[in-house]
């Protein structure tokens, strides 16, 4: 399976945020659409970066002054990304790997959607459950 057919059934809105932004507007945006993960786009909507839960809250042990704080001192900056043509199980263990759970998806430059590590996991299971049906069918004929 690829990254596509995931995107396709979750949709392929990403919620940004610009490096410049606070960490107060980032929370408010998690909240809002109840994610764990904004990334960052630069004016042009590229990806320069990526706001985890997990990046706030190490950066929050550092500095009482979080709510303050930019996207850009808090981000993570090198950022793996995926494309729609990826495998699922090859994503999957390059998350598992480098133990992040946002990836956004990028093709020919531009951002096209994001996938989390419970994405990829539910969309392996639906994959399995279709697999176990369609042999049952087959060994329930014979």
């Amino acid at each position: 399976m690829k990254i596509s057919a995931v995107l396709a059934t979750k949709g392929m809105n990403v919620v940004t945020i610009h490096p410049e932004q606070t960490i107060r507007e980032a929370i408010a945006l998690l909240n809002k659409h109840n994610i764990g993960a904004l990334v960052a786009v630069d004016a042009a909507g590229k990806p320069v970066g990526i706001l985890s839960e997990r990046d706030i809250v190490r950066h929050a042990v550092k500095s009482q002054d979080i709510f303050a704080a930019s996207i850009s001192q808090v981000m993570t900056r090198d950022v793996v990304t995926g494309s729609p043509q990826d495998d699922l199980n090859a994503v999957l263990q390059t998350m598992t790997d480098r133990r992040f759970r946002h990836m956004p998806v990028v093709d020919e430059g531009k951002l096209v959607g994001i996938v989390s590590i419970g994405d990829l996991v539910k969309a392996q299971l639906n994959e399995y459950k279709g697999q176990i049906d369609t042999l049952q069918t087959q060994v329930g004929k014979g």
